[in-house]
């Protein structure tokens, strides 16, 4: 029995207009609607299948404010069966920081007796567009890491990713536990049902505060070094400056007299 988590993040919803604030740095919710991006869509739905064909368990997670539990719900509407949600102000938070929260939270439920052989993120963030978070997560993890794929299914403690590459259609085999990141595609997202979002709303969802302080964009800063002095000496015009070039490069070792 397989058991899946899927990374997942409220995103604005493309469809719609999306207006940003009056500084230009982020979305105005009050005129947005939000959804999880295609790539985890897909995500979701693959871990619906391969948890259906061995009798496994899929589990979201997302770091977001309290407005990110309708996708966890959402997750949960089509087959899932827990979630866990990192309460925490998601613009704050950078790559590293997601990642170092999406680990904090599999050592925790390993420690608890429950470890997550397969871990699936969508390949990008559809509102920051950065593809991080997934290598990064492996890096923290010390797992196996396949990117882009569309298609993966698990057997004999092997998960099989597949999905097209530079040279054609690509399959990788990695032994679990492992981490593969989604693109869209490969298969075609379910939909709730007014039964499963009937069920989703009775399930409850685990909430965490932060393991760490975030980094993330907004607290990096990047100083340029002080301009070195520059000294500028007019050596002379045309024929005259000759000489002077040469005592130059005989000071500098490039020629000799």
């Amino acid at each position: 029995m397989t058991d899946v988590l899927v990374c997942i993040k409220r995103v604005p919803d493309a469809s719609s207009e999306v207006v940003l604030t009056a500084d230009g740095q982020s979305v105005d919710g009050r005129f947005a609607g939000f959804t999880m991006s295609t790539h985890e869509e897909c995500a979701v739905e693959l871990a619906v299948q391969v948890t259906a064909a061995d009798g496994g368990q899929a589990t979201a997670l997302t770091l977001g404010d309290a407005d990110a539990v309708e996708q966890l719900r959402a997750a949960l509407a089509v087959g899932f069966t827990a979630a866990t949600h990192v309460v925490a102000d998601s613009q704050r938070f950078g790559p590293a920081d997601v990642a170092r929260e999406i680990a904090a939270v599999v050592r925790d439920h390993e420690a608890a007796g429950r470890s997550h052989d397969l871990i699936l993120l969508g390949n990008d963030a559809a509102d920051s567009g950065d593809f991080q978070v997934g290598i990064r997560l492996a890096y923290e993890l010390g797992r196996p890491v396949v990117n882009g794929v569309t298609n993966v299914s698990v057997a004999d403690g092997v998960v099989t990713a597949s999905g097209a590459g530079t040279d054609g259609y690509e399959t990788y085999r990695v032994p679990l536990p492992a981490v593969v990141t989604i693109l869209e595609g490969g298969v075609e997202p379910r939909y709730p049902t007014v039964p499963g979002r009937m069920k989703a709303k009775k399930v409850p969802i685990e909430e965490r505060d932060p393991a760490g302080a975030p980094v993330g964009p907004s607290r990096v800063k990047l100083a340029l070094p002080p301009a070195a002095p520059s000294n500028v000496q007019i050596l002379g015009k045309g024929a005259d400056a000759a000489s002077a070039v040469v005592d130059v490069l005989e000071e500098l070792g490039v020629v000799a007299r």
